[in-house]
């Protein structure tokens, strides 16, 4: 693969031109939040740290912020519009593997199969948590790539990191503020919700922290290989639309 020069172009110069791994990318997102979504959003775990003791946090926090970390390599690289459009693929596909779950767990089963009580702990969806999780994780991604877009324009394309974690900063503290209290304040002990919502949105702000080093050979690589630094000067910047 030959990269090209990279050129610093306003998101409006995208406009027809191919793209390499932008549907990668996509595709990527879209499976990490289904993923996270049906595995692990609803079970609190619980692992004892040397010198720290017990640490309660949700086990979808080993994969989930993985998403973020893409959501910021794909504003960085493709701009704000395009991250929008995969936020709102990923919003449909949780949408459509909820419905699937949903349908699958509800039929009747055969009289000879003994899984259904496994299946239904497993993929099956409370209505609660799963719409606590798709508002969570819409509004927390649009204020994520919002955050990065307006902080790349406001430093000139400079201190990436400083993006980076700011943005993840404000993104994730909405997804946290809306997802736990929505899903599980009632169900949960209130003190248990306050304590894995405080304890995720530190874990989830560290891992893109340690994750910098990761995010800027990821950024490096995508730019060189489409040869272009997307910057939002003239981007619509509503979160209710589709198109780029």
């Amino acid at each position: 693969m030959t990269n090209s020069p990279i050129v610093a172009v306003d998101a409006d110069a995208l406009a027809g031109r191919q793209l390499r791994y932008y549907d990668f990318c996509m595709a990527a997102f879209a499976v990490i939040l289904i993923c996270s979504n049906l595995i692990g959003a609803g079970k609190p775990a619980q692992v004892t740290l040397p010198l720290f003791g017990p640490l309660t946090f949700g086990a979808g926090i080993l994969f989930f912020p993985l998403g973020y970390v893409l959501g910021d390599v794909m504003t960085e690289v493709y701009g704000y519009a395009r991250a929008r459009r995969v936020v709102w693929v990923g919003f449909a596909a949780s949408v459509f593997a909820a419905g699937m779950a949903f349908v699958v767990v509800t039929l009747p089963p055969s009289p000879d199969w003994a899984g259904q009580a496994a299946l239904a702990a497993v993929f099956g969806q409370v209505p609660r948590i799963f719409l606590a999780s798709v508002l969570a994780f819409w509004a927390g991604e649009m204020a994520n790539a919002f955050v990065l877009a307006r902080m790349k324009v406001m430093t000139g394309g400079r201190h990436l990191w400083m993006r980076t974690i700011g943005s993840t900063i404000v993104g994730q503290g909405v997804d946290s503020l809306i997802f736990y209290p929505l899903a599980f304040l009632g169900v949960w002990e209130t003190r248990l919700v306050f304590v894995v919502l405080f304890t995720n949105y530190l874990l989830k702000v560290l891992w893109e922290v340690i994750l910098t080093p990761v995010t800027y050979r990821v950024v490096a690589f995508f730019k060189a290989a489409e040869g272009l630094d997307v910057f939002d000067t003239r981007t619509d910047f509503t979160p209710f639309k589709t198109g780029v």
